[in-house]
């Protein structure tokens, strides 16, 4: 009997929702295979190797393992089959999976960003149009609060 786990439920219902909070840690290989994904929509293993970075050309079997591990981690899912060609699309999208890297790396820091807008910073990373855009995001979302209240 199959495990139904809450992105299983999400899809089920029409959302794209990442799977649960313990459920997909992704390596930076794993990531960077999904990225392919993402940027293709839906794709072969084939498309997917085509579409890795120049300096990260892998052999064919390798990105079919590592496709069929995100498929156990509930990451892709296999939609169609044209021929001998599975294609797989991924199960929740770059937004997402963005969202969890980082609220995994602020829980390292306590919850707390300040840390990693210093790094940033020191590192030259992080800029005034940078601060520009924030400031007008954080304003943006005090006044998402305050009419949200009203």
């Amino acid at each position: 009997m199959r495990k139904i786990t809450s992105a299983a439920l999400g899809r089920a219902r029409g959302r794209e929702v990442m799977p649960s909070k313990g459920a997909v840690r992704l390596t930076r290989l794993e990531l960077e295979v999904m990225d392919a994904l993402w940027q293709l929509g839906a794709g072969s293993v084939r498309e997917i190797m085509y579409r890795l970075p120049a300096n990260r050309q892998l052999a064919y079997t390798t990105v079919q393992t590592i496709v069929r591990r995100l498929e156990e981690k509930e990451a892709v899912r296999q939609v169609k089959k044209v021929g001998n060609a599975h294609i797989f699309e991924p199960a929740f999208t770059r937004k997402a999976a963005h969202r969890r890297l980082i609220s995994d790396l602020l829980g390292i820091f306590g919850g707390s960003a300040r840390p990693l807008m210093a790094h940033l910073v020191e590192d030259g990373k992080l800029g005034q149009e940078d601060l520009k855009e924030l400031e007008t995001l954080l304003a943006e979302q005090a006044r998402k609060k305050r009419t949200s209240k009203s």
